[in-house]
């Protein structure tokens, strides 16, 4: 006699996604989908494991990750610091950056199999970038037809929505006409848009202005508007998640259906010079940005408005460097110990790193309190914007490889913030209502197996501002469409990822 069902979970505490209570019962899967909830004590599988004691889980959303060229490639396409975290599905070219052929990224993530399921977004900065290069104008008529039409073709070919990155060149240099524009073609498939918004702080427009321009998209591009790893950076703005949280929710009250995502830590991380340099001294690219630092001039003018952002930032101390192109052994030491070190100001320091190639920064610039307020918004899901590098490559943030566990450990088990359903939710319901995934982020009939078998007494992060390379512990099982990435808290080396492709597009693959 013929088997059930190919996987029984039996007697495991279940937390659909919806926000709802636990409940136990046993899981049952048949090929790639959740096939039987409930008693299944008389159904026989081809395997039966018990999960007793543990928690079942739909797998984990991350709805911001820069993964995405980390997985094209033959050394990082297992994603395995993402499955330890119980991460299936990643969202890539998130902040405006990224891969405009979204065909071409496609396949080359399918090269050498993927680990965790990809969804991609088409990145509003690379579409300008591609059209304009990096010129500070707005685009003539023939110009935005190019970019609408570029952000055509890649909703055709599957993606899920816009990202944007106005805080960074070129996307600071687009005014708000051109992102409703360009969301209002993602919008004709469905999709929606997601922004690193114009000002986290007070360095333009203002970090509240900058949170209306996302609500303004959305309303008039008439689509889901994600206010992305939503913080307030700097002390200028410390106790802002009040105003925030009032805006949004007021903002949803008149029918814009606006959300935000986070990750649970009180350190950002960008390059330095997005940090420190303004954007005018960015326009025409790098070699624009060395010619204006020769120019006495214009690097006293540079000077002074970069002693000015890194007071946003909180000082020198607070800028940790990750990754340094130009000397590695500066690696997770702190501006301010290499300025005394090379008898610099924190400003000619950071000035000579930025002059000497590309340099990535942690920013511990965040106030706690803000943190938890925002987490506990029920707009708010989990995103870790992290990486993916190879082993012991840079000293990056801790995000990418712990913050799934980090916000369940700290933020539901020890501290109690949100209650273990709704942090849950964060994690799988609600991003799957957001980007609509009618077939993910829930334990229900039909859905995909994306499945995480969670120990809450081993679960937590290990990897640390000084030392990220630490896998994540905790998960003892995690299926991705079916099958076993993880068993028995060990990796399988099955690649069952797919890249995923938004109902409506155009081409199947």
């Amino acid at each position: 006699m013929s088997a059930d069902y190919d996987l029984i979970l039996r007697g495991g505490r279940l937390v659909d996604g919806s926000g709802n209570p636990w409940f136990r019962a046993d899981l049952a899967v048949r090929g790639d989908r959740i096939a039987a909830i409930g008693d299944l004590s008389g159904a026989t599988a081809q395997e039966t494991l018990d999960v007793s004691g543990l928690l079942v889980a739909p797998g984990f959303i991350d709805t911001h990750s820069h993964a995405g060229p980390g997985l094209a490639t033959p050394e990082l396409s297992h994603g395995e610091p993402l499955l330890a975290q119980g991460i299936t599905t990643v969202f890539v070219n998130p902040d405006g950056g990224g891969e405009v052929d979204i065909a071409a990224q496609h396949e080359a993530l399918l090269t050498d199999g993927l680990g965790v399921n990809v969804a991609q977004f088409v990145p509003h900065g690379a579409v300008r970038e591609a059209i304009l290069g990096m010129a500070d104008r707005a685009p003539t008529p023939e110009e935005l037809a190019a970019m609408r039409r570029l952000v055509r073709e890649g909703m055709a070919e599957g993606a899920w929505g816009l990202s944007s990155g106005p805080f960074y060149a070129p996307g600071s240099f687009a005014a708000t006409d051109e992102l409703v524009a360009l969301a209002s073609e993602a919008a004709a498939y469905g999709g929606a848009y997601q922004s690193h918004v114009r000002d986290e702080s007070n360095y333009s427009v203002g970090l509240l202005a900058a949170l209306d321009e996302v609500v303004t998209v959305a309303r008039e591009a008439g689509l889901p508007g994600v206010h992305t790893h939503i913080k307030a950076l700097g002390p200028p703005v410390w106790g802002f998640s009040t105003a925030i949280a009032k805006r949004i929710d007021s903002a949803r009250a008149e029918g814009v259906e606006v959300y935000a995502d986070q990750y649970p830590y009180p350190a950002s991380a960008t390059s330095l010079s997005a940090a420190l340099v303004p954007r005018w001294a960015q326009a025409g690219g790098r070699e624009a940005l060395l010619q204006r630092l020769e120019n006495a001039a214009d690097r006293a003018r540079i000077r002074a408005e970069l002693t000015e952002n890194l007071a946003r930032r909180g000082g020198a101390d607070r800028i940790q460097f990750r990754s340094v192109a130009s000397d590695s052994v500066l690696e997770g030491r702190l501006l301010s110990e290499v300025a005394q070190q090379w008898q610099l100001s924190p400003e000619d320091a950071a000035l000579r790193l930025i002059s000497s190639g590309e340099v990535g920064i942690v920013s511990f610039n965040m106030d706690e309190s803000d943190v938890r307020a925002l987490m506990r918004q029920p707009w708010t899901m989990t995103a870790s914007d992290g990486g993916l590098v190879p082993l012991g490559e840079g000293v990056p943030h801790p995000r990418g490889y712990g913050t799934f566990p980090h916000k369940l450990r700290r933020y539901v088990i020890e501290e109690e913030v949100l209650t273990l359903e709704a942090a849950l939710r964060t994690m799988t319901g609600l991003p799957a209502q957001v980007y609509r995934m009618p077939d993910r982020g829930r334990l229900a009939l039909g859905a995909i197996a994306d499945i995480v078998v969670l120990d809450l007494e081993t679960l937590r992060d290990r990897a640390t501002f000084t030392d990220p390379h630490l896998l994540s512990e905790g998960v003892v099982h995690l299926l991705v469409a079916g099958e076993a990435a993880i068993r028995e808290s060990r990796f399988t080396g099955v690649r069952a990822g797919r890249v995923l492709r938004k109902a409506g597009a155009s081409a199947t693959r």
